[in-house]
């Protein structure tokens, strides 16, 4: 005698959330300090604005000292590498929730052939670090002027001194 049964598809991947779950619990719980639980990387948001003078990063990174950040510009690649340590006081041991991240973080964003990478800056203030890339004097747009009714007029003037 054959016997089907019914394929569920959605019942093998409870069954996976599940396995995964109860591994980063049973991680977690053998780590067992605070510290451990906030360890490691997190992702500072950043903002990317263009004009037509150059290229601006706004990165938030509270918390970190001017020190422990580095910033490299490499063969069109700009990399911006840190680390937020957590800071632990012997007398605070009562922690009921870690919310903030801390660890190393690396950001990298490639950039156009029109920076110029003699010309970069960056400014920390207030938690914000800011990035100012140059663009290159021959990628800055340039203003044509229009003249109307000369190319006319000259044409005019030419004929009047002819005759």
């Amino acid at each position: 005698m054959t016997f089907m049964t019914r394929w569920e598809p959605f019942r093998e991947l409870v069954s996976i959330q599940d396995r995964m779950n109860r591994l980063l619990n049973d991680q977690f719980s053998t780590m067992g300090s605070e510290e451990s639980l906030a360890a490691g990387s997190f992702v500072p948001p950043v903002d990317v604005y263009e004009d037509e003078q150059s290229f601006q990063l706004k990165m938030e990174v509270p918390g970190i000292e001017e020190k422990d950040i580095d910033i490299r510009l490499e063969n069109n690649i700009l990399s911006v590498r840190g680390e937020r340590r957590f800071e632990k006081e012997e007398k605070e041991d009562n922690y009921r929730r870690i919310e903030r991240r801390y660890g190393t973080f690396t950001r990298s964003f490639t950039l156009p052939n029109t920076v110029n990478p003699e010309d970069v800056k960056a400014d920390y203030v207030n938690g914000v670090l800011k990035i100012r890339l140059a663009k290159r004097a021959e990628a800055k747009p340039k203003q044509i002027k229009v003249n109307i009714g000369t190319a006319d007029r000259t044409l005019e003037s030419k004929k009047t001194q002819a005759a």
